[in-house]
């Protein structure tokens, strides 16, 4: 085999802690703009809220018949059926590298405790599975764009408020970490331009 990869080769890249958490706070602001979900591809028309939030019982559920059953009762099945009807052979090389299969992303479910909740819904093609003190940007914004329909327990969506803080107190879970703001109130900067104080003052 020719130029095999070599172990010395530079696997990964090293990114600032404050822009890792920055990434993470703008992908879940995303997760409650439908225009942006729905821009992903996710099937949300009859979905009653974005973020859905469901009650921490969830986490404790064993069985994939009572997963799919609550899925279909917050509306979100038809983003499940997108991925059935998506399931493809790859269309390249990678048939020969173990990728033989494809399909497309559907619901992202963050929990906080796992009380059997991944052994329930770990068998619903397509969905993904993530601990709210372990967030992964790549599962989170996969290709790098933000919007993925996230559904969430109670007790997780409470605790991001602990781990990334609000706009009133900082992290308690991270030290002096604030969330980030905007340095201009209004940022219509065109606008304020075009007023007439300004105006007058040029």
């Amino acid at each position: 085999m020719f130029a095999p990869t070599k172990t010395w080769r530079h696997w990964h890249r090293r990114v600032n802690t404050t822009q890792k958490r920055y990434a993470i706070c703008s992908v879940l602001a995303a997760m409650d703009l439908p225009a942006l979900v729905m821009s992903k591809g996710h099937r949300i028309e009859e979905v009653p809220e974005l973020p859905l939030v469901v009650e921490d019982k969830v986490e404790g559920y064993k069985k994939t018949k009572e997963a799919v059953l609550l899925i279909k009762k917050l509306k979100a099945w038809n983003d499940i059926k997108k991925v059935y009807a998506s399931q493809r052979m790859r269309a390249d090389k990678g048939k020969m590298r173990n990728r033989r299969h494809n399909q497309c992303r559907g619901p992202c479910i963050i929990y906080n405790e796992d009380n059997s909740i991944i052994k329930a819904f770990r068998n619903i093609p397509g969905l993904t599975l993530l601990n709210v003190s372990k967030l992964n940007i790549l599962k989170l914004a996969p290709g790098g764009h933000v919007g993925h329909f996230c559904i969430g327990t109670k007790s997780a969506f409470r605790k991001l408020d602990e781990l990334h803080g609000t706009w009133r107190r900082a992290a308690s879970l991270k030290s002096n970490y604030n969330l980030p703001m905007h340095k201009m109130l209004n940022t219509d900067l065109s606008r304020i331009l075009k007023s007439p104080e300004i105006q007058g003052a040029l």
